[in-house]
C-alpha cells in the first residue's frame, strides 16, 4: 500500500530532476556562522527551541497560511527561540526555498532547512539560499544515500539533523556517527504521534553522547517535561507556535532545564 511518505518521495524525485535542469546556485559568499546549531546544543542550559515556519502539513492540512514568514521569525527571535526552522516543501506543505531565504535575512540565528532530502542538489540549494541546518530523514534513505548525504552536508561545515523514529533507524543513525538526532514522534507512513517514541530513543542517544532533538507532537510544557526528562538537548515545534496566541508566553513555557550529564 502507498504511504505518505511513498507519495511524498515521488515528488521530491520529479522536483530534484527539475532542480538539477536549472543548478546554477553558487555558495553564499559570506557564509552564516558554521555548525550553527551544534554550538547552540552546547551552550544551553534550558532546553533549545526550534521553532518552526509551518503554514500547513498532510496530517493537519492547513495550519495558518496567513502568517508573514518574516514577521513569524522575528516574533520567534525576539521571544527566545534558538534557531528557526523552515517547511520548504511547496506541495505538501505549503513553504518554498524563498521562505528560508527571506527568514535568513531578517534572523540572525541558526536556520534549518525542513524538507525530504534525497540528493545533494537540495542541499547545495539549501546552502545558497542561506541554510545554516539541514534535515535528513532516515526513513526516506537507504544506508549508503543517508551516509553519502551527511558527509557532503557536513564537508559544506552545514549541521545535519539525522532523523529516526524507530529503533533500527536509530542504529542506521548511529552507524555513520550522526552527532545530531531528532526524533520524530511522527511515524512518516502512517502520521500518527505517539510522544513515547522520544521516551524509548532518547536514553540511548544519550547513552551514545549524541545531541537528541524530540520533534512533532509537543503541545504542552507537560509534553516538553516529558521529552527534557527522557534527555532531549532540543525541541522542533510548529504547530504550537504558529496558531499560538501569544508566542512569548508559549517559548516561555516551554523553556525548562535540560538534564545534566
Amino acid at each position: 500500500m502507498t504511504t505518505i511518505l511513498d507519495e511524498i518521495l515521488a515528488v521530491k524525485q520529479k522536483e530534484v530532476e527539475r532542480l538539477k535542469d536549472v543548478n546554477t546556485w553558487n555558495f553564499p559568499e559570506n557564509p552564516k556562522e558554521t555548525h550553527a546549531l551544534t554550538k547552540v546544543l552546547k551552550q544551553k542550559e534550558d532546553i533549545s527551541i526550534i521553532a518552526e515556519f509551518k503554514r500547513a502539513s498532510p496530517s493537519k492540512g492547513i495550519i495558518n497560511t496567513d502568517a508573514d514568514p518574516v514577521k513569524q521569525a522575528i516574533r520567534y527571535m525576539e521571544n527566545g527561540a534558538d534557531v528557526i526552522s523552515v517547511l520548504t516543501d511547496s506541495i505538501f506543505f505549503k513553504g518554498s526555498y524563498y521562505d528560508l531565504q527571506d527568514i535568513q535575512n531578517a534572523v540572525n540565528l541558526p536556520v534549518l532547512c525542513k524538507d525530504f532530502v534525497i540528493d545533494e542538489v537540495q542541499i547545495h540549494r539549501a546552502l545558497h539560499v542561506g541554510a545554516t541546518v539541514v534535515l535528513l530523514i532516515a526513513a526516506a534513505l537507504t544506508d549508503q544515500k543517508l551516509k553519502q548525504l551527511y558527509r557532503y552536508a557536513s564537508s559544506l561545515s552545514l549541521d545535519a539533523i539525522v532523523e529516526v523514529h524507530n529503533e533500527e533507524e536509530l542504529e542506521r543513525a548511529l552507524a555513520i556517527d550522526a552527532s545530531i538526532i531528532g526524533v520524530n514522534n511522527r511515524d512518516l507512513k502512517t502520521f500518527t504521534i505517539d510522544i513515547s517514541t522520544s521516551e524509548k530513543l532518547g536514553p540511548v542517544i544519550r547513552k551514545e553522547g549524541k545531541f537528541f532533538i524530540a520533534e512533532s507532537g509537543i503541545q504542552t510544557k507537560d509534553d516538553v517535561i516529558r521529552v527534557r526528562d527522557a534527555g532531549a538537548h532540543a525541541i522542533l515545534v510548529g504547530e504550537a507556535f504558529m496558531t499560538s496566541r501569544s508566542v512569548k508566553e508559549t517559548i516561555s513555557d516551554f523553556k525548562v532545564p535540560v538534564l545534566k550529564g
